[in-house]
């Protein structure tokens, strides 16, 4: 992972090495660049000053690495592990068009079965042929099996048959992917709400596991996704695709910080294996340019 904030924190050593205000002024300016959010950075940035009073903190790269101990404190205290304990467990899958959601399943459905486990894919986008169609390919790759009905058909069914099928087969895990859809139609969104309600009256526990999947590159667009999502439907997680790219990976913190929502996967390239669980130490090092080798204060 890399990111504009890190070289950005780079940045502000090279400017000098006092903890003036301009220091202050200029790491401010690269908390928000990377899309930490205006209120979220300047909070960090006042508790830093308070910190380093009451640390007695000399020298600026000691305050940025009390910065990043901050941080990873906030961040490790969430419970990051996938929810998936009962037979079968449910996995809704929502996103905007083109975050990544088809590509994030098939990753999944990799993963579980690496694990031992046994996934079913629910092809509930049925808006567009094309989507169906990649969905069978991922599912294909990853060798998980398939439930799909026809282009234009009810989403809420294709959900109900996959879960009747994961009963009849002893699967232990229904992925469900959803239709992309913009987070401002408040019809689309009703029907999201459907397709859960659907899911629950099944298994009553249902949905054990709502992800939103969220393109990294977004910036701070991925916290209004994040809020609109989770007042239709109460996420549990997001996955981040592109997170390795993402030059404004800030995000993470704004929308853990904002809404308590635990970032749970990262898609770190276009590989059936790039999707990792979400690790907070490695993702700040790579924030604040910390080299693998490096050994960062904490």
């Amino acid at each position: 992972m890399s990111g504009r904030m890190g070289s950005g924190i780079r940045g502000v050593l090279r400017i000098g090495g006092s903890l003036d205000d301009q220091f202050y002024d200029d790491l401010l300016e690269h908390l928000i660049t990377a899309d930490c959010g205006v209120a979220l950075s300047e909070r960090l940035v006042e508790s830093l000053r308070h910190r380093v009073r009451d640390e007695h903190i000399r020298e600026a790269s000691a305050a940025l690495d009390a910065l990043r101990r901050e941080l990873l404190e906030h961040l490790c205290v969430r419970d990051r592990a996938l929810r998936i304990g009962s037979i079968p467990s449910v996995v809704l899958v929502v996103g905007v068009n083109g975050s990544g959601k088809t590509t994030t399943i098939g990753k999944l459905a990799h993963r579980l079965l690496q694990a031992g486990r046994t996934p079913i894919v629910a092809a509930a986008d049925t808006y567009r042929a094309a989507a169906i169609d990649q969905m069978r390919i991922w599912a294909d790759r990853a060798g998980a099996q398939l439930v799909a009905h026809q282009p234009g058909g009810d989403p809420g069914a294709v959900v109900f048959d996959a879960l009747q099928a994961a009963m009849a087969r002893r699967a232990d895990i229904v992925l469900v992917d959803t239709a992309g859809r913009l987070h401002t139609k408040t019809n689309l969104m009703a029907e999201l709400q459907k397709v859960r309600r659907v899911a629950e009256r099944i298994i009553p526990e249902a949905p054990h596991e709502t992800l939103l999947v969220v393109d990294a590159t977004t910036g701070m667009n991925a916290l209004s996704q994040a809020r609109a999502f989770h007042e239709a439907v109460p996420l549990t997680g997001l996955a981040l695709t592109k997170l390795d790219g993402s030059a404004r990976g800030g995000t993470v913190i704004a929308v853990e910080d904002e809404l308590g929502i635990p970032v749970k996967l990262a898609g770190l390239g276009e590989g059936i294996d790039d999707l990792n669980e979400f690790d907070p130490e490695a993702y700040l090092d790579a924030l604040f340019g910390i080299d693998p080798g490096d050994e960062p204060a904490t």
